[in-house]
């Protein structure tokens, strides 16, 4: 969906190998990208306008049915871990802009949250009279070819702040007024900068920013210091859960239909792990809902604590179901194959030990980075 880039040939960086000693172009892995950036678009379109239209629901965090969010988040990801990515961050967008009060998502518009701060270039903003200008390379922006809009965050003069941009795609459902050429913008990804095998279709490569215009949402640090930035970081654990969730598939499989003591006890770790993340889940859910303003004062303690737990849970599944069934499935089941490989890479959400040492800090002195 508003996929308007051209299809890539031998000739794009995306249908090359690794590169090295003069490897031949393989079109097959170029046609791979695609069909899984397209098919998770094409999900990810598909969840909006539903939402749009009512007939799915995905309550606001904090809005007394958090379960519920959480719920839609884990299974869009259990069907499709980059479908989900897409989805989380347009639902993330709707809470933010509800928080901010920023102007509401509207039908046929597919919003992302490209936030990533990773060390070296970012995005500056520019006030020009009554209006802002953003600048620079924004890496990680999940949806580049599918989001009509997105929220970004960028350094201005007075300190870091989040702003809404049009990407420059034409709203609307997919065909919309378009030549099968993306329309001129200054907002455009960079070819051959998201090569992943894992969260492929997730759709995240740099995204080079030129006198893009944009409006100001919150105010300065008013996207880090909300409370739901920290209830958004429990959602995307949420997804992990469903990927999770997807990739026990093939052992629960196994399982029912052998009675191999071996295969039973992988099964029992799964089963546990399952059942530990979701027990967090739904605990985080309802001390949201109890507290959703953060008033105590606890909700970077309480997304350190459950995306850490959830993570290793996750990685304990994929251990498990790995060592279980062997090669067979990430050989011959693309389905299983895939939600290996997204997993693994949308785990690295997690900072592992960096999020760790916050959270000890926080225990132990009442410091701490939240997410």
């Amino acid at each position: 969906m508003h996929d308007v880039s051209p299809p890539p040939t031998s000739a794009d960086p995306r249908a090359r190998g690794a590169g090295q000693g003069g490897d031949v172009p393989r079109v097959g892995d170029a046609e791979r990208f695609a069909a899984s950036r397209n098919r998770a678009a094409a999900a990810f379109v598909r969840y909006a306008d539903a939402l749009a239209e009512g007939a799915v629901d995905c309550p606001l965090p904090g809005a007394g049915r958090t379960v519920a969010r959480f719920e839609a988040l884990s299974a869009v990801a259990r069907e499709d871990l980059c479908a989900a990515r897409l989805v989380e961050g347009h639902l993330d967008a709707v809470a933010i802009l509800a928080e901010l009060a920023g102007e509401p998502v509207r039908p046929g518009q597919y919003w992302g949250v490209w936030a990533a701060e990773p060390p070296g270039s970012g995005l500056t903003a520019t006030r020009v009279g009554g209006g802002w200008f953003l600048n620079g390379l924004k890496r990680y922006c999940s949806g580049a070819h599918s989001c009509t809009h997105a929220l970004v965050t960028a350094r201005a003069e007075d300190g870091p702040r989040l702003f809404a941009v049009r990407t420059g795609l034409p709203d609307g459902p997919p065909g919309a007024a378009d030549d099968g050429h993306r329309p001129h913008t200054g907002c455009r990804p960079v070819p051959g900068t998201w090569e992943a095998v894992g969260m492929a279709g997730s759709d995240s490569p740099d995204v080079r920013f030129t006198d893009v215009p944009a409006t100001a949402v919150g105010g300065v640090d008013a996207y880090l210091r909300r409370p739901g930035f920290h209830h958004g970081g429990v959602g995307v654990a949420a997804c992990w859960y469903g990927g999770a969730q997807a990739v026990a598939r093939v052992l629960f499989d196994r399982a029912g239909r052998s009675g191999d003591p071996f295969t039973d006890a992988h099964l029992g770790a799964v089963d546990l792990r399952l059942h530990a993340a979701e027990t967090v889940l739904r605990r985080a859910a309802a001390d949201i809902d109890a507290d959703p303003l953060d008033e105590s004062g606890t909700a970077g303690l309480r997304a350190l604590r459950v995306r850490s737990l959830v993570a290793e849970a996750c990685a304990g599944v994929l251990d498990h179901v790995g060592r279980a069934t062997g090669a067979g499935p990430l050989c011959h089941d693309e389905r299983h194959a895939r939600a290996t490989a997204d997993l693994a890479v949308y785990l690295r959400q997690h900072h592992a030990e960096r999020d760790l040492a916050a959270l000890g800090a926080h225990v132990a002195r009442g410091a701490g980075e939240g997410r």
